[in-house]
C-alpha cells in the first residue's frame, strides 16, 4: 500500500486533463513525410528488435558456458565475479557494435549525420569507460553482500539508489566540462527571463557541440540541486528554428527542472530497484544465488529480461514527465505556434514519426508522439484564447 501511494505521488503532474487524440496527422504533415518516417522508423525498430536479440542469445549462451570456466579460476568471489563481469561486458559491447554501426549509417543514408567513423568510434569508447565503471562497482557490490548476508537485497537497494544519485548529481557538472555557454546573447537573455517564469532562475543553459556525429536536434537536463544543467546540442542553433522554437525546447528543459523530474526519477528507481533485486536473489536461489560469481551470467540475463519487461512502464512515466514539460514550456512562452512549428519540424530534421504503431508506442517512445504534442499545444491555445 505505501508503494502504491508513493508510486502515485511520483506519477502525478500539473498537466490538466486533455483530449489529446483524434488529431488527423494528415493536417499537419504531407502524406510524403509521413511515409518518409515511416520508412526510417521501421529501420530503427528492425536494429532494434536485432540488437535486443542479440544480446539476449548471447547471455543465454553465457549463462550455459562461462559458470565452469568461473569455477575453475580459484580467484576467491569477488576477484573472480570481476573478471565474470568484464567477459560479460566485452562481450555485450561487441555484440552490440555491428547495430550501432549499422544505425550510424542508416542515419546517414537518411541525411540525419555525417558518416563519420572516427566520431563514432570516439563516442563507443567514451560510453565504455563509465559503463566498465559503474558495471562492475555494481557486480562486487551485489556478490559481495550476497556472499556474506541472506537478505542481501534490503542492503544493497538503497545502497544502489544512493550511487545513482551521486552519478545524477556529478553528471551536471560533467555536462559543464563537455559543453560551453550560449554565445548568443538575444537567446541567453531569453533563457534568462524563461528561467524566471519557471522559477528556476540562475539554472545555467549551455551548448554542445554534436555536429561531428548527427544533424538532429536535441536538448537535455542533467544534474539537481548545484550541479543543475540545460544542456542544447549546437545543432538546434543551426539556422533551421527560429527563435520561437528554440525559447520553448529552452523552457521545455527548464519546466524539467522546475517540476524536480530527475529527483522524482531516483524516486522511482528507489520503487523499483527492490522489488528487482528481490526478484533476482528468488530467481537465482536454486542456482546457488547472486553470491556465486559462477551465477553471474545468468543474473544478468535475468535483469536484461527484467529490463525488457518493465521498459513500457518506465516509458509512460517519461512520457507523463515530457508532457508536463511540455506544458510548463506553453505556460511559459505562452506560444503554442512556435511550439505546434517545433514538433511539426521533428519530422524533418529527425524523421520522428508523427503516430507511431501501437506496440512501437509502448516498448521504444519515452515521449509523447508528434501528434500528441500538437494537440496539447492546441488545448492550450484553445484554454487561453481571449475570450
Amino acid at each position: 500500500m505505501a508503494w502504491c501511494g508513493v508510486a502515485w505521488l511520483l506519477a502525478r503532474t500539473s498537466v490538466p486533463s486533455l483530449h489529446l487524440s483524434g488529431l488527423d496527422e494528415r493536417r499537419y504533415f504531407s502524406a510524403h513525410a509521413i511515409g518518409e518516417a515511416r520508412r526510417y522508423s521501421r529501420g530503427e525498430e528492425l536494429l532494434w528488435a536485432l540488437g535486443t536479440i542479440s544480446s539476449l542469445a548471447a547471455l543465454i549462451v553465457l549463462a550455459r558456458r562461462l559458470p565452469p570456466a568461473v569455477r575453475e579460476m580459484g580467484l576467491g568471489r569477488i576477484g573472480s565475479a570481476v573478471v565474470a563481469g568484464m567477459v560479460l561486458l566485452v562481450t555485450l559491447w561487441f555484440v552490440s557494435l555491428p547495430f550501432s554501426f549499422a544505425g550510424l549509417w542508416w542515419q546517414h543514408h537518411w541525411g540525419l549525420g555525417p558518416f563519420n567513423l572516427f566520431a563514432w568510434l570516439g563516442t563507443q569508447w567514451s560510453t565504455l569507460a563509465p559503463q566498465a565503471v559503474s558495471v562492475m562497482a555494481g557486480i562486487v557490490l551485489l556478490v559481495g553482500l550476497a556472499g556474506r548476508f541472506k537478505r542481501w537485497w534490503l542492503i544493497a537497494a538503497p545502497v544502489i539508489v544512493v550511487i545513482a544519485a551521486l552519478f545524477a548529481f556529478v553528471s551536471g557538472w560533467l555536462a559543464a566540462a563537455s559543453s560551453h555557454p550560449l554565445r548568443n546573447s538575444v537567446l541567453a537573455a531569453d533563457a534568462v527571463r524563461l528561467a524566471d517564469v519557471e522559477h528556476v532562475g540562475g539554472t545555467p543553459v549551455r551548448v554542445q557541440d554534436v555536429s561531428s556525429w548527427t544533424t538532429q536536434a536535441n536538448a537535455y537536463t542533467v544534474g539537481f540541486g548545484p550541479s543543475t544543467r540545460v544542456v542544447l546540442w549546437n545543432t538546434l542553433l543551426d539556422g533551421r528554428f527560429s527563435r520561437g522554437q528554440e525559447n520553448v525546447v529552452i523552457a521545455h528543459e527548464l519546466g524539467h527542472v522546475r517540476s524536480r523530474h530527475i529527483i522524482k526519477a531516483l524516486g522511482w528507481s528507489a520503487l523499483i530497484v527492490l522489488p528487482t533485486l528481490w526478484l533476482l536473489a528468488l530467481l537465482t536461489r536454486r542456482r546457488g544465488g547472486v553470491g556465486d560469481p559462477a551465477n553471474l551470467p545468468f543474473a544478468i540475463l535475468v535483469l536484461a529480461v527484467l529490463t525488457v519487461l518493465t521498459s513500457p512502464v518506465q516509458n509512460a512515466v517519461s512520457r507523463r514527465y515530457e508532457s508536463e514539460a511540455d506544458w510548463r514550456a506553453l505556460n511559459a512562452t505562452r506560444d503554442p505556434a512556435s511550439a505546434r512549428a517545433l514538433f511539426e519540424s521533428f519530422e524533418r530534421t529527425s524523421l520522428e514519426q508523427p503516430n507511431p504503431p501501437g506496440w512501437d508506442y509502448v516498448l521504444l517512445e519515452n515521449h509523447p508522439t508528434l501528434m500528441q504534442r500538437i494537440a496539447m499545444a492546441e488545448a492550450w491555445r484553445a484554454r487561453n484564447a481571449a475570450p
